[in-house]
């Protein structure tokens, strides 16, 4: 189901999203449709509805977290509200101040390691993966500690341990989001392991209601 996050409020999520198995927040660029996306996180997460945000999606995953967990109503990223507070979505250090966009994107295959006993660890099977990125914000280690202390795992880093890679909160059906971009290797013949463990959980949710 297609849904215009741009339509989506508080007020109208159930009635929107009621019958819904799963929810899935893809990348994208720009502020169209983040309040939207924000809310359709944030039921996700009270509702138990497997969530797998993609790039953005991830990124909202995070600012739904700190606005409605860590009580930061302001939360955003730097990339939709410069003013805001509590950018838990930044640009690196080594990135502020420049001009030309296109230098400042993350571009390409770039290693992760992951946390064991996840829902990373078990869709992958393997500690260490590779994934194609294309983003410029990340996010913002001045709140790691704030965050994963109110409960949101982080699961998946860069090597050294600089770069949030994914995060999910335990406790939940699937509850993930990933800063990179598994589509760009899944295929009809061969998904995605994030995918195929996505479907599953959706799957696993519609056959409960439907037994209930």
């Amino acid at each position: 189901r297609w849904v215009d996050s741009s339509k989506l409020t508080p007020e109208n999520a159930a009635s929107v999203l009621d019958g819904c198995a799963g929810i899935l927040v893809p990348g994208g660029f720009g502020d169209r449709g983040i309040e939207g996306m924000i809310t359709a996180a944030q039921y996700a997460r009270t509702h138990k509805l497997p969530y797998f945000g993609i790039c953005l999606g991830m990124q909202i995953a995070v600012m739904s977290y700190a606005r409605n967990v860590l009580g930061y109503a302001d939360a955003n990223s730097s990339e939709f509200d410069p003013d805001s507070t509590h950018p838990v979505i930044d640009l690196m250090e080594s990135q502020q101040g420049i001009s030309k966009k296109g230098g400042t994107m993350r571009l390409g295959a770039y290693p992760c390691k992951i946390r064991p006993n996840t829902i990373m660890a078990t869709a992958y099977g393997e500690e260490m993966i590779s994934e194609r990125h294309r983003h410029r914000y990340e996010f913002n280690n001045n709140f790691r500690e704030e965050i994963e202390n109110k409960g949101m795992q982080i699961t998946g880093t860069s090597p050294t341990g600089e770069l949030v890679e994914t995060v999910e909160i335990p406790n939940h059906p699937f509850y993930i989001g990933v800063q990179f971009h598994p589509e760009f290797k899944s295929r009809p013949n061969r998904a995605h392991p994030l995918f195929k463990a996505f479907v599953a959980a959706s799957l696993k949710r519609s056959q409960n209601n439907n037994a209930d």
